[in-house]
């Protein structure tokens, strides 16, 4: 399946119709949409799912949730789409009707039951009416299966379901969300998506409505005082329900502001830089990651530093030391002797009633017998003084157990060996790290704007200002997510009293049959759903590790991948060659993208579904030789079709761009005249000319 045209009309800053066609080929399946910020890249990935999917469309992203939701729901969102001259225009009557539609043609499409060429999809709105309308065209017809199964169900069910799009339609930046997953809740969403995938959502959605059913029969056979003690439970699950529900909206609006501000903050932070004629805002990112890669560092050397530290008050003893370690060997010679003097007495005492009863059984006269038992007890006597006079009289003062000692012993080892350079070397990195940080930190300081420029200082106070809301934001959200945690345990604990409860209801014999069905139709459902995922898992394993192997520039820096799939959840961990797991956490940022990216990859490989990849902000984190594996390897290989939303000269250089040219088909470029853009297809030959030519500044 491919996309052959896409036609915009009046869709937010592409005024009038602006179409612009793809012939993807085997050989060449990139094409390049480049253009300013503000241009409209985002709002053409925009009309895309809006064509697609209507007001579905926040169920694709939570970008789109939050956009409807922050006007006031959907209907008010459709009339921010409509371009501000048309609506003007209509406003002030300078036209009759203002009309926004998105249309788009796709080819090399199979249906079943359903032979064609193309398929054509419109969604349109009349501004004057506040109605939208949604068209499909088979080979230039309307369908009359198509109008059967709903025109939404059929693009969800035919060309790509909305649970998806999400993967063929994504911000590169944005994706290392992925990479992120750690807590429970973000496992879950990591599942979800592996179900949505792989089809199994449809199983899962039919298993809910099992445990539904299920939880329902059990109650038709409740008591009266049983009804209201699973009323009372239930209320109080959706009560926490609803609290969940308001948090995570809350959470979101949060996030969507965050965002807002820290744009914000860079701008004016772009502008202090400016005002002080200072480094570049690239410079100071830059400056500011190795701040706090130095901060980092500078934890870890205190962490080393304390482990030294705890001993050296016994070097810092010195002779107190050395009498404490006399003393304690002097304790354990005299132990070892004691107890070798009680063992030898003890032996020799065995060995002369040895001795003297063997003489009884002998015909010795008593006298004779008698001057016998005398020597041996008298040799026997002397030999006990002599290993008396052996046994140390030293006192014992300490008492240390044979481990303890040890341990001793290995922190004696230490001091006189390895602690002396250990402690040299710590201390010499703390204050080269403290030097580099204090000289990272000044330069930082620099940038800002100079002290005595007054619109540095207006500068200065918001940005302040700013992020003292954000840090505030930061707070709040802190809180949210605590107070989430807890609901989720307080639901968790709820459903499971409720579940617990429901097993010793009596069923009604009218719904014996219908729970025994249920019960065994939900044993298989969960069967096959515990199959699929463990069937595909290893299939996905090896898609992951192919990608990662091929874009990341570490050879076998990731050796081995272990998806695990638990219930609802789903972790995948990272093998290194040692066999030990590579935290997540230690990825720098675009190790983590890579990793994304790679994931994404594999998802979409996994999911069967052969559809356009659209990728916006394509080559954001990544560095040169990151950069030059994502176009040789991944670009060319994720999809028959790939569309590329490049800010040419910064996520895409001429270098970057010579590299990708084999495989890219055609070019356009995103031009603005008198607030309304438009699609002007560029040589690809010569497009780094025509931008010089034509004054397109695309970086900073």
């Amino acid at each position: 399946m491919k996309i052959h045209k896409i036609n915009l009309t009046n869709f937010r800053i592409y005024k009038g119709e602006n179409i612009i066609s793809f012939n993807p080929n085997s050989e060449r399946n990139i094409s390049l949409i480049a253009g300013r910020n503000g241009y409209g890249k985002t709002t053409f990935l925009t009309s895309l799912i809006w064509v697609f999917y209507g007001k579905m469309m926040s169920e694709v992203e939570d970008k789109y949730r939050n956009d409807i939701k922050s006007v006031g729901g959907y209907d008010r969102f459709l009339k921010t789409l409509i371009n501000r001259d048309v609506k003007s225009d209509y406003e002030n009557k300078l036209i009759d009707k203002a009309k926004l539609s998105v249309e788009i043609e796709l080819r090399d499409i199979s249906i079943p039951s359903i032979p064609c060429k193309s398929v054509v999809i419109k969604r349109s709105y009349d501004f004057k009416s506040n109605k939208e309308d949604l068209k499909i065209f088979i080979d230039g017809l309307e369908n009359e299966l198509t109008k059967e199964v709903g025109y939404e169900v059929f693009i969800n069910d035919f060309i790509l379901p909305r649970e998806i799009a999400k993967f063929f339609f994504f911000d590169a930046e944005k994706i290392v969300s992925l990479a992120e997953a750690k807590t429970k809740e973000e496992l879950k969403n990591l599942s979800r998506a592996y179900s949505e995938v792989l089809g199994i959502k449809k199983y899962e959605d039919l298993k809910k409505n099992l445990e539904s059913l299920i939880s329902k029969l059990k109650r038709t056979g409740a008591s009266p005082t049983q009804q209201t003690k699973l009323l009372s439970l239930l209320d109080d699950g959706n009560e926490i329900n609803g609290l969940i529900e308001i948090n995570d909206n809350n959470l979101l609006d949060i996030e969507s502001e965050l965002q807002t501000l820290k744009i914000r903050s860079e701008g004016l932070q772009e502008k202090l830089i400016r005002e002080g004629n200072a480094i570049t805002l690239t410079e100071l990112q830059e400056y500011k990651k190795e701040r706090d890669l130095l901060k980092n560092e500078s934890i870890e050397i205190k962490q080393k530093l304390k482990k030294l530290l705890d001993i050296a008050p016994l070097v810092i003893a010195g002779p107190a030391f050395h009498k404490l370690k006399n003393q304690l060997l002097a304790e354990q010679k005299n132990s070892t002797a004691s107890h070798n003097h009680d063992s030898f007495v003890d032996e020799l005492k065995n060995f002369s009633e040895s001795i003297i009863t063997s003489l009884k059984s002998l015909n010795i006269d008593n006298e004779l017998k008698r001057k016998i038992d005398a020597k041996i007890l008298k040799s026997l006597s002397k030999k006990e003084e002599s290993l008396v006079q052996k046994v140390s009289t030293a006192k014992v003062l300490v008492d240390f157990s044979i481990d303890q000692f040890r341990e001793f012993e290995a922190i004696v080892d230490n001091i006189k060996g390895a602690f002396s350079s250990q402690f040299t070397a710590v201390v010499q990195e703390e204050k080269t790290n403290r030097i580099l940080l204090t000289r990272i930190i000044q330069k930082i300081r620099q940038a800002e704007a100079r002290q005595d420029n007054p619109l540095a200082q207006k500068l200065r106070e918001e940005k302040i200002n700013i992020d003292s809301k954000s840090a505030t934001l930061q707070t709040e959200k802190g809180k949210l997510i605590s107070e989430n945690v807890s609901l989720h345990q307080r639901l968790s604990s709820t459903r499971k009293v409720l579940s617990e409860y429901e097993k010793n209801l009596k069923i009604a014999d009218i719904d014996t049959k219908k729970y025994d069905v249920a019960v065994l139709t939900l044993e298989k459902i969960n069967s096959i759903i515990q199959k699929i995922k463990e069937d595909k898992k290893y299939s996905l394993q090896k898609s992951l590790l192919l990608g990662l192997n091929k874009i990341m520039h570490k050879k076998d820096f990731v050796h081995d991948i272990r998806i695990n799939v638990y219930e609802d959840l789903m972790d995948i961990d990272l093998i290194d060659k040692q066999g030990q797991i590579i935290e997540k956490d230690s990825l720098s940022k675009g190790e983590q993208q890579l990793y994304a990216t790679a994931l994404l990859k594999a998802l979409v490989e996994e999911s069967g579904i052969k559809f356009p990849v659209f990728i916006d902000s394509p080559l954001q984190k990544f560095d040169k030789y990151h950069s030059k594996n994502i176009i040789q390897e991944f670009y060319p290989s994720i999809s028959e079709q790939v569309v590329l939303f490049p800010l040419l000269e910064k996520e895409l250089s001429e270098k970057e761009f010579d590299l990708l040219k084999q495989n890219i088909n055609q070019v356009y470029l995103i031009e603005n005249k008198i607030n309304r853009s438009v699609f002007v297809k560029a040589d690809i030959n010569k497009l780094f000319e025509q931008l010089n030519l034509e004054d397109h500044v695309y970086a900073n």
